[in-house]
């Protein structure tokens, strides 16, 4: 008899398997979920369960058995990868000496808590067991708020190791560890050697990537190891991982590029050490933010970062006397050493300070550290007394602020980068060691799934030639690929129907040949799950939209987006949005989140509603639907609404954005009409950066800006407002002046 290769290698695989196991131990090959249920409660120290390659619907596995050390229970595919668990699926394991590995969860959401759990119910935990090589990609619930953990370890002494999580865009964090069980409290587990890749931008709390415990149970020890994992982008918001227990160790990981930090948010006497955090200059790319006591932060690499406030590249926080155990305890004997820090944008010190949070660090100390700046900029800010922590033996390239110089050696520095890739001096005793072992992305995750990039750039596919006419450029939209650019002939295009888009796409126009682009319906263009859009030499008007209020250019789906998204409109020429009342030219629906808003060196005349409306999160939960807002070099002429209405309501200070650049902008007659409830010609509310830049206002209604929590930053600079009013900036809740730089403006009140 012939046996292939592929055949000849799972017997192998297979007979390995049986040779470590006892002799009475049995091997399942299942090919249903009947067939699973049938063996599931008969299993014994040794078995093996393999399952059939292919996809399985809506398959609920449980796990609930008791194998030994050296025979567990083993739980495979039959080939690595190909066995997919889709739909509502999930895993639970219960019992002892259990092992799981090459599955793959995708195209679906867990119908319960967790994707995978190491307890059956809240009595009945996972001890002793292993969950190895598997995959999680995109696995989110649709309503983007209802949350889920994609990995919950309970119980004790559970290994998670080698695995590959990428794309959580739900609520909730992707790997849990809970200690809401005495039986799941100093449970030893160790986490390691996977990889975690991109978690976009989820725009509120609730997008950490890792949690050990939380903060009902953060007096209790974890002793959970996390070790040799890499961290790729995963921005979901300013807590990477969330350290809410005692006596965790967290050594060797890599974090990439990833916006936000690892903090120490609860609990006492971890240890943080031998880390590397690599960004790149990318924004709010974080570090290490220390809280509570006996906090151990030594021996680790930092280079590249630009976060700030909580999170910065470095931050030590103040805290609240006699703290609950829900708010900010007082640092106290955190020992922080022999760490290096090369262009460390910001390291704060008592950083969060205010009338609640006036405890500031005691009985600390900073020695032996590095820290060097290319571009000369010291990067401490200290927030308040910073006597508590005692500075010895560090070295900088910058001149330390005054408080702490002594403890600060100040010299000019060369470094060398190592066959590791990272930087250090020839100074013995200072800084990170030079030979730190440093993780690489290929030694995490699985070998046999792909680690693809993160976003699909505009115009990275084919460019597909269109006939003028409606009919040609759906027929080219159905049939283009994520990332393809239509390049639309010259003439006009009326488009009977709403364009839905579900995928990466450049829309261009004939330069200069006259592109237009009419629609009768109430939307032109609509974005959906996996959809984003750029449109580029396109002239656009609403003269065959429908007679009704209402009416937008482009707008996403209006429930039930998961997906962030992104839109361009360069080089174009907008006008007539006019037939009714309150059109808009772009509006968000609820839930919708967008990584990027880019309006660019376009025209918009004559339009009765706002040009971009993303306002829908009005709860005031720290929810908001746009990180980046840019608008740049643009005209606006008689707009009776507003440019934009960004708002970002509650007092939540997890999140980054939003962002909003304007520059380089005319404003003529905007923001008068009489159905703008904001009176606004810009209405901003609780935005955290807004630039500001070189516009020009003309008769228009004024600027409004509402700063709200987290220390936003407003610069309103050389700007001209002619027959508008000033901008008017207020506090909402801090008392006082307002903290926006306004500076270099001209104003005309002429008649």
């Amino acid at each position: 008899m012939k046996v292939s290769g592929v055949f000849f290698a799972k017997l192998c695989s297979v007979a390995l398997l049986l040779m470590a196991s006892p002799l009475s131990a049995k091997e399942y090959f299942i090919d249903t979920q009947q067939a699973f249920k049938e063996i599931s409660t008969g299993l014994q120290p040794g078995d093996v369960i393999v399952l059939k390659n292919g996809t399985w619907q809506d398959f609920e596995i449980l796990l609930h058995a008791n194998g030994t050390k050296d025979a567990p229970i083993h739980l495979t595919a039959e080939t690595r990868g190909r066995v997919i668990l889709s739909g509502q699926s999930n895993l639970r394991l219960a019992g002892r000496h259990l092992l799981v590995s090459g599955l793959v969860f995708r195209d679906g959401y867990t119908p319960s808590s967790a994707v995978i759990e190491f307890r059956r119910n809240k009595d009945e935990f996972a001890y002793h067991s292993r969950v190895t090589e598997v995959v999680i990609d995109n696995y989110n619930n649709p309503d983007k708020q209802e949350s889920d953990y994609w990995v919950a370890m309970y119980g004790q002494h559970n290994r998670f190791d080698h695995s590959h999580l990428v794309g959580k865009r739900n609520k909730g964090v992707t790997v849990a560890v809970r200690l809401n069980h005495e039986n799941s409290q100093q449970n030893h587990h160790q986490i390691d050697h996977n990889y975690f890749g991109y978690r976009p931008t989820f725009g509120s709390n609730g997008g950490e990537t890792l949690r050990i415990g939380t903060s009902h149970f953060s007096l209790t020890d974890s002793y959970t190891l996390v070790e040799n994992n890499y961290f790729e982008q995963t921005n979901g918001e300013v807590e990477i991982i969330s350290v809410k227990s005692g006596k965790n160790t967290l050594r060797g990981n890599v974090f990439y590029e990833a916006q936000g930090t690892l903090t120490m948010r609860h609990g006492n006497g971890n240890l943080i050490e031998k880390n590397v955090f690599i960004g790149n200059g990318v924004p709010h790319t974080g570090g290490i933010r220390i809280i509570n006591k006996d906090q151990i932060v030594r021996n680790n690499y930092l280079e590249g970062l630009t976060g700030y406030r909580f999170g910065s590249g470095f931050t030590v926080m103040n805290g609240v006397p006699d703290s609950p155990i829900n708010r900010y305890h007082q640092v106290d004997n955190a020992r922080i050493e022999n760490n290096t820090f090369v262009n460390v944008r910001h390291i704060q010190l008592a950083a969060g300070s205010d009338a609640e949070r006036s405890a500031v660090p005691v009985n600390s100390y900073f020695k032996n550290n590095l820290i060097v700046n290319d571009d000369g900029q010291q990067p401490f800010t200290l927030f308040d007394d910073v006597s508590g922590i005692e500075f010895s033996g560090n070295v900088a390239n910058t001149q330390a602020p005054d408080a702490i110089k002594a403890g600060i050696n100040t010299q000019a520095m060369t470094l060398q980068r190592n066959k590791n890739g990272l930087l250090s001096s020839s100074a013995r005793k200072i800084g990170a060691e030079p030979n730190l072992q440093v993780v690489s992305k290929a030694e995490t995750g699985v070998t046999w799934y792909p680690k693809t990039p993160a976003l699909l750039p505009f115009d990275s596919g084919r460019v597909i030639q269109v006939e003028a006419g409606a009919e040609a450029l759906v027929k080219a939209i159905e049939s283009a690929q994520s990332g393809d650019i239509l390049m639309l002939s010259p003439g006009q295009y009326d488009i009977p129907r709403l364009i839905p888009v579900s995928k990466t796409l450049t829309i261009k126009g004939a330069q200069e040949k006259g592109t237009t682009l009419t629609y009768e319906r109430s939307a032109l263009f609509e974005i959906r799950d996996g959809g984003s859009l750029k449109l580029d030499e396109l002239n656009i008007s609403g003269e065959a939209s429908p007679d009704a209020a209402g009416n937008a250019v482009v707008r996403t789906q209006k429930w039930g987006m998961v997906e962030n998204y992104r839109l361009q409109v360069l080089n174009s020429y907008i006008k007539d949005l006019d037939i009714n009342h309150s059109f808009h030219f772009f509006v968000t629906g609820k839930g919708a989140f967008a990584d990027e808003i880019t309006l660019q060196n376009n025209a918009f005349i004559n339009v009765t509603g706002d040009i971009l409306r993303l306002d829908t999160e009005i709860e005031d939960l720290g929810i908001y639907n746009a990180e980046y807002v840019n608008l740049q070099d643009n005209l606006f002429e008689d707009v009776q609404g507003a440019l934009l209405k960004l708002y970002r309501g509650g007092t939540d200070e997890s999140t980054f954005g939003p962002h909003l650049l304007a520059s380089g902008n005319e404003i003529i007659n905007v923001g008068d009409g009489k159905r703008n409830k904001t009176q606004a010609s810009l209405y901003l509310h609780g935005v955290q950066v807004a630039d500001l830049l070189n516009n020009q206002w003309f008769s228009s209604a004024p600027v409004k800006i509402e700063h709200t929590v987290g220390e936003p930053k407003t610069r309103i600079t050389e700007n001209t407002f002619i027959e508008t009013p000033a901008p008017a900036i207020a506090e909402l809740r801090v008392k006082g002046p307002h903290t926006a730089i306004v500076s270099d403006n001209q104003y005309d009140a002429r008649p």
